[in-house]
C-alpha cells in the first residue's frame, strides 16, 4: 500500500480525477482547457445527430463546439477545470 499524497505543507491530499465531460451541458467556452496544462481535454464538435466528432475544415455539419476527453491518463486530479467550469458539465472522482 502506498503512502498518501501530501501537499508541500504536509497535509493529506486526495486527487479528484476528471472522468468525463457531458456534451449536452458543455458550452465549449474552453476555460477548463486554458487552466489545464496537461492536454487532458480537447475541443470537438457535436454534429446534427448529436455525435461528438473531430473538428475539420467542413464545419457546416457542426451544431456546436464542446470540450471532450483527450488524454484522461494525464489528469493529476487537481480540480482546476471543475473550479472554472460555468456549467458543471464534468464528472470527477477519487481514485479507486
Amino acid at each position: 500500500m502506498s503512502a498518501p499524497a501530501l501537499t508541500r505543507g504536509g497535509r493529506a491530499w486526495v486527487p479528484d480525477y476528471l472522468l468525463s465531460i457531458d456534451p449536452d451541458l458543455c458550452i465549449g467556452c474552453g476555460r477548463c482547457f486554458k487552466v489545464c496544462g496537461r492536454n487532458v481535454m480537447t475541443l470537438k464538435g457535436v454534429n446534427e445527430d448529436g455525435d461528438v466528432v473531430e473538428l475539420d475544415e467542413d464545419d457546416d455539419e457542426i451544431e456546436k463546439r464542446v470540450m471532450a476527453m483527450n488524454d484522461e491518463d494525464a489528469c493529476i486530479g487537481c480540480g482546476a477545470c471543475a473550479r472554472v467550469c460555468p456549467t458543471n458539465c464534468q464528472t470527477h472522482a477519487k481514485a479507486a
